[in-house]
């Protein structure tokens, strides 16, 4: 990483586990006192190193539902329609993560929905009456290994 040391990796790895963790518990952490600590991070922060902090949801738990990653290809890979696509997908509350790809497929979506039905309901009549979109492959997913 540009101009990270060892420190600022072991307080960036720290604040990935536990983003509440209070400068006293770093500092004991890391090693160095509780001044450098919060001097690190402000600077991390300011590099944009560290963009924010959030809370990891289990969106599972929250509304009982299933995730479904769905992989998306555009008949026109043009850049005014690949911004078209990307404007649409933002306002689809289904959709939790959205990533422009390389490869076979245009977009990667995480999708949250309720059950299969709902799915259904989602990816043929809202993703698939999309504009531009050609094809749509759903993966389901069956256990959150690793969330963050």
């Amino acid at each position: 990483m540009n101009g990270v040391d060892e420190v600022d990796q072991k307080i960036i790895s720290l604040l990935k586990e536990d983003a509440k963790m209070s400068i006293k518990e770093l500092s004991h952490r890391v090693g160095i006192s509780k001044t450098p600590v919060y001097e690190r991070i402000k600077k991390l922060e300011r590099s944009g190193i560290i963009e924010k902090y959030v809370a990891v949801i289990d969106n599972r738990k929250l509304i009982n539902g299933m995730y479904v990653f769905c992989s998306v290809s555009l008949d026109v890979q043009k850049l005014k329609e690949i911004e078209n696509f990307k404007e649409e997908i933002r306002k689809l509350p289904e959709v939790l993560e959205c990533y422009l790809m390389g490869g076979a497929n245009d977009f990667l979506l995480k999708v949250m929905v309720k059950n299969l039905d709902d799915y259904h309901q989602f990816s043929s009549g809202k993703l698939a009456a999309l504009n531009n979109v050609s094809q749509i492959k759903s993966t389901f997913v069956l256990d959150v290994v690793k969330n963050m």
